[in-house]
């Protein structure tokens, strides 16, 4: 096997940074189609509008009182300070809420005067009740807050060392020079799975005086303020102290906020002008957008050039070569985020998943472990993921030296209850696939065997044979589903369901399944099952019914966890803060990809192929820009469609009819013309 340098991915992501620094903006009202409020009040998405840049570890935002999973609640208005990270919509307790500033002298409650309230990429601003102005911005590394007060006496700032939205194990802050104090955190990821390490400091535009208050918070005043406001800039490192003495003030305060400001929005401009969609109402290019915009908000970059150490997750000190991502939720976004983000940012993903696969030699686990330099989650199903990336071209160098770690993984997983199985099946597929693609033809033989021995031993079983206990969420020790929905869990072995049921049987079940109304869109489990039909000689009934999903008014029977007691009946996707259905959680960007997939006329069904399955996009004309310089263009568009009900009769590339509704990543990639014909 011959694997690619790396050298050129790391000029190209110089490059690309470099540009989009300078770069005139071509897209000017892209952002304008992005509602950061979308998905944001009560459990209807679990996403905020904070200040980030794509990748950053940033997130400066508001935290409710009380609070959401986020921190944020856009119903809420009552606040308990501005912290500087979040994962977006993960569930659990959430994760993040460090380092929380309250501009607050009285103790009473302080809260947001929503009509005042602006949320744009890259940028927040806010009026508060005691008449202090907020606004924040931020980059990769460090957010920068503007307090402005009503007066000089006014002007005090409450940091709360401790403040996390789960367990803090460790908590310090400490004035280090009239305008600089350092401090450090370390607390439990989602679930109170593992602990995230958080190193930082924190630079005030003007001197400050510093002591502590009754409960543990510190309170910052400022007797030499002469400006309108307190700038406030908070630098973190990836869970190590030293790498922060490598910063200066000057290099601090080398950037405006206004600059900095302008920087994050043409950073958003360039990454949502990869896709250029025409047709479809307004509310749809709106939700398309955001979905696009949420989807490049992790994994977080952590290093540089400049600060290349990380703390890795075997508790040591290690250097990336080049550029270092983490904060991983792949058991929910190793389906929609990771293949997008791979066909459309040539220029991040080889040091994603060179990070993925730097994982597996420094110690990886399902879930978090005690030695995060992040905020993250869980990290099933990366060999599937890294699968695809190599399969679509992406230079991968570690992947030889990562593969001993991925031998481990497999041999440990679970085979405890059926959804475990079906998705271990899948596990032992990919890398039985993956081992092939490095020319290990024994072990890919191994482990597709072993893969099909799990599947033969569980689906026959448990989902060949339909009852009336296949409506029961979490019957027989699921996790999160019905046999219904897990039945289709392992989408690699369709041709195998196909042997023991029929084709024409199993495309039939498919059609029951969504006239039942059995589907789960606020969920993972079955978020790829619209898309099975291609592949049971039915190609015409998928566009219908994803349409009918991303855009119109559906019934929900289940929630994340259990059956509504009355079914939720609404659209899975309005342009509003209660953007989701009901406990639909983003799930780091996991919802949203589906979203632009849906939307845009492809799908991933077997993250690991690297093949696309085809259907009638939702807007008339889609263009794709990619490549790391963005001049490969692939056009995605309709003819001859007048209504919702036509029959589709062909799918032609470049003039040529496709023999089945599928294209392969890389083909995609060569750039040319994708046309849906009625």
């Amino acid at each position: 096997m011959k694997i690619k340098p790396f050298k050129t991915h790391r000029l190209a992501l110089l490059f690309a940074l470099a540009f989009c620094m300078t770069m005139n903006a071509q897209h000017g009202n892209i952002l304008d189609k992005v509602n950061l409020y979308i998905g944001t009040a009560d459990d209807f998405g679990q996403m905020t509008p904070g200040a980030t840049v794509p990748y950053s570890q940033i997130q400066v935002c508001p935290d409710s009182k009380p609070r959401q999973h986020p921190g944020y609640d856009y119903e809420v208005p009552t606040i308990s300070g501005f912290s500087i990270n979040r994962l977006s919509g993960v569930g659990g307790s959430g994760c993040g809420g460090n380092v929380s500033l309250m501009p607050d002298w009285t103790g009473d409650d302080v809260r947001l005067l929503k009509h005042t309230e602006v949320a744009k990429p890259g940028y927040y601003s806010v009026q508060l009740s005691n008449g202090v102005w907020f606004t924040a911005t931020a980059d990769y590394r460090m957010a920068a807050e503007r307090f402005s007060f009503p007066s000089k006496e006014k002007a005090v700032l409450l940091l709360n060392p401790r403040s996390a939205f789960d367990k803090v194990f460790d908590a310090n802050f400490e004035q280090k020079t009239p305008t600089m104090g350092q401090g450090f955190a370390e607390c439990a990821n989602t679930c109170g799975r593992g602990h995230y390490h958080l190193h930082y400091r924190l630079y005030t535009s003007t001197p400050f005086v510093l002591d502590t208050i009754a409960d543990g918070r510190k309170r910052l005043t400022f007797p030499e303020l002469s400006a309108k406001y307190v700038e406030v800039r908070i630098v973190v490192s990836t869970g190590l102290a030293d790498e922060l003495n490598k910063m200066t003030p000057n290099m601090v305060w080398a950037t405006s906020f206004e600059h900095m400001m302008e920087r994050a929005k043409r950073q958003w401009e360039r990454l949502l002008s990869t896709v250029e969609v025409e047709g479809g109402t307004e509310d749809q290019q709106t939700i398309f957008y955001t979905s696009l915009y949420r989807t490049f908000h992790s994994p977080f970059l952590v290093t540089d050039p400049a600060m290349p150490h990380y703390l890795g997750t075997d508790g040591k000190t290690h250097e990336a070569k080049g550029f270092y991502y983490s904060s991983w939720s792949l058991w929910d976004t190793y389906r929609t985020k990771f293949p997008l983000i791979t066909l459309l940012d040539k220029v991040h993903s080889p040091y994603i998943m060179q990070s993925l696969a730097q994982l597996y030699i420094t110690g990886k686990k399902d879930w978090s472990t005690n030695y995060e330099c992040v905020p993250t989650v869980r990290t099933e199903h990366a060999i599937a993921t890294l699968l695809d990336a190599y399969r679509q071209g992406i230079s991968i160098p570690s992947l030889l030296d990562a593969y001993p770690g991925m031998v481990a993984e497999v041999k440990r997983l679970s085979l405890k209850s059926p959804d475990q199985c079906l998705e271990a099946s899948g596990d032992f597929w990919a890398l039985g696939q993956l081992a092939g693609e490095l020319g290990m033809k024994e072990d890919a033989d191994r482990w597709t065997r072993r893969g099909e021995e799990i599947f033969d031993s569980i689906w026959p079983k448990e989902f060949q044979h339909i009852d009336e206990t296949y409506t029961k969420m979490k019957g027989n020790g699921l996790y999160q589903g019905t046999r219904w929905q897990y039945r289709w869990g392992a989408p690699m072995y369709l041709p195998r369901m196909i042997e023991l049921v029929g084709k024409k049987e199993l495309g039939t079940q498919l059609q029951r399944f969504f006239r039942e109304e059995l589907y789960n869109q606020g969920n993972e489990p079955d978020i790829h099952v619209p898309f099975l039909f291609g592949r049971l000689g039915l190609p015409e009934l998928t566009g219908g019914i994803v349409r009918t999903l991303a855009t119109e008014s559906i019934t929900h029977r289940y929630g994340g966890n259990d059956a509504y007691p009355t079914p939720f009946v609404g659209c899975a996707f309005v342009n509003q803060p209660r953007g989701y259905c009901f406990e639909m959680d983003e799930d780091d960007g996991a919802m949203s990809a589906w979203y632009v997939f849906a939307s845009i006329g492809m799908y991933p069904l077997v993250v690991g192929e690297a093949v696309y399955e085809l259907f009638p996009p939702l807007f008339d004309k889609v263009t794709l820009h990619l490549g790391a310089d963005r001049q490969t263009t692939v056009v995605i568009k309709v003819e001859g469609r007048t209504s919702e009900k036509q029959q589709l009769k062909k799918v032609t590339w470049n003039g040529k009819a496709l023999p089945t509704f599928q294209i392969p990543v890389k083909e995609l990639k060569k750039g040319g013309e994708l046309v849906f014909k009625f």
